[in-house]
């Protein structure tokens, strides 16, 4: 028998202990282990395996590097392949430390050599704002995992959050539906799992209309619960789309002067569609997107061009659907929505790009009881003094900021905005693939190159700026204005990327250039 993992995060402890205990009680020869680090501070990690009669075992393993989290990654996989080579096991339930972040061990997992099924992030609903709100030190809540751990509550609450194609939600008397609407907006793609009271029988779509199977997971099988036929419609506009794709027609009515033409209509399949090529070719569910005829120009096809002319990228072919997991235990058929989607299937390496930067699956324009998300997609650079200056409003406008820009002053950087809890992260996420030489973009993988086709630009390539603000509350005219008001103006953006180099390099010290 082969083992089957799932990975169990999230801040929201009560949450996350109460999907725990439906897996154990919905999958029969499921274990849970579990790596306590609040012993961390007296120099061990208590490490404990249950099972729905008690524990199995317990034991200690020591801080490694004076670090709880490297001592975890360092206790897991042998645990784990002890769990495997006993063979009594059908899944193994990962239940993460509060302040653990998934992608991380969801990444240890699958490199030692197993197979991770499903990562859920356990949420109480009624406790998105606040914890999105809480810009303290996880130190000072007493949750840090290291004597190092700068992070705080509020940007790993949202990593946790968007980084899981799965969300275990609780059952939360006190949640509203301002609170569902903010959880449904921040990570579309979800596919939410209700927890607690009542049938768990039967999975629905978030609130904002998102596909029960997340991007890049392997779709659910056959056997699962499909979606009540009385789950509410996709609202216009819902869909998740590739950072970059065609702009809504509000995007159209703010672009300025300069930007980019839309291209053709790439709107996504409807739920439940299976996508086809140009000559009706069914496309796997996890190939990346391929760019609409004619294709990109090849780097070595590409002809001479002025130097401030971009080449466009050639679009990656399809990549062959990769084999579906083996089933752990093909006599058993998970009858509930959470043990469905924990054997579902997950991809690591769509999950990751699906956070990256470059090619982030970012929210979508959105507006429900109360709560709004703003798109925000210009192809002119911002001014890099202006930008610095208004750093502190942009941040505070919403409760969760997020996506990639480009100041005028660094034309060739990639940066990468990234806020919660009023604190702002801006960091370089490498160069735009515009900057690289037609020999480094065949080392690129294939997901960012497909995601630079789509969002190609003549001139500037894939540089562009694409930011998502979701608040409850959200002043969205505000915002837009100033926005708006930190880019180039026409006079400046006439004067070429020679003067632009020259501006104030405001960020270099937020940068440590």
């Amino acid at each position: 028998m082969s083992l089957a993992v799932a990975v169990v995060g999230g801040l929201h402890a009560d949450a996350r202990k109460a999907a725990v205990e439906r897996l154990l009680t919905d999958v029969p020869g499921s274990v849970v282990l579990h790596h306590d680090l609040a012993t961390a501070a007296a120099g061990t990690v208590v490490r404990m395996v249950r099972d729905r009669g008690g524990v199995l075992s317990a034991g200690e393993t020591p801080l490694v590097n004076d670090c709880a989290c490297c001592a975890l990654r360092e206790d897991l996989v042998p645990e784990l392949r002890r769990l495997a080579e006993d063979g009594t096991t059908r899944l193994a339930i990962v239940e993460l430390w509060d302040s653990v972040e998934p992608k991380a061990m969801a990444e240890v997992v699958i490199a030692g050599g197993l197979t991770v099924t499903s990562v859920i992030t356990a949420v109480d609903p009624a406790l998105v704002l606040p914890y999105l709100g809480n810009g303290d030190d996880l130190a000072e809540a007493g949750l840090a995992a290291a004597a190092t751990d700068q992070r705080t509550v509020a940007d790993t609450f949202a990593r946790q959050l968007e980084y899981a194609p799965v969300l275990a939600v609780a059952d939360s008397p006190e949640a509203d539906d301002e609170d569902r609407a903010l959880l449904a907006q921040l990570h579309p793609t979800a596919r939410q799992v209700p927890i607690g009271h009542g049938d768990l029988a039967g999975a629905r779509p978030t609130q904002t209309g998102a596909t029960p199977t997340p991007a890049g997971a392997t779709p659910v099988p056959a056997d699962a619960a499909p979606v009540p036929a009385d789950a509410a419609p996709v609202p216009p506009g819902a869909a998740p789309t590739w950072p970059g794709a065609a702009p809504t027609p509000a995007d159209h009515a703010q672009a300025p002067p300069d930007a980019a033409p839309a291209p053709p209509d790439h709107a996504p399949a409807p739920p439940g569609a299976t996508p086809t090529s140009a000559d009706g070719t069914p496309v796997p569910p996890d190939a990346a997107p391929v760019p609409p005829d004619p294709a990109p120009t090849p780097p070595s096809a590409a002809p001479a061009q002025e130097p401030a002319t971009a080449r466009a990228p050639s679009a990656p072919a399809a990549p062959e659907a990769p084999e579906p997991p083996e089933s752990p235990a093909p006599a058993l058929t998970p009858t509930t929505s959470l043990a469905q989607a924990a054997l579902a299937g997950f991809d690591v390496e769509a999950a990751a790009a699906a956070q990256h930067p470059a090619c982030a699956l970012l929210p979508t324009e959105a507006d429900d009881h109360g709560v709004s998300t703003l798109v925000w997609h210009r192809r002119r650079p911002f001014h890099p003094e202006r930008l610095y200056v208004a750093l502190e409003d942009l941040t505070c406008a919403a409760a969760r900021s997020r996506g990639r820009f480009w100041l005028a002053d660094k034309p060739d950087v990639l940066l990468h905005w990234d806020a919660a809890g009023g604190a702002l992260c801006v960091e370089s996420a490498g160069p735009w693939l515009a900057a690289l030489p037609d020999a480094a973009w065949e080392l690129m993988p294939p997901v960012r190159r497909a995601a630079a086709a789509l969002d190609w630009h003549p001139e500037h390539g894939d540089r562009c700026t694409h930011l998502v603000f979701t608040s409850p509350g959200l002043d969205r005219d505000g915002l837009a204005h100033l926005l708006e008001s930190c880019l180039l103006t026409d006079a400046e953006y006439a004067a070429g990327r020679d003067a632009w180099k020259k501006l104030p390099p405001a960020f270099d010290t937020l940068l440590e250039i």
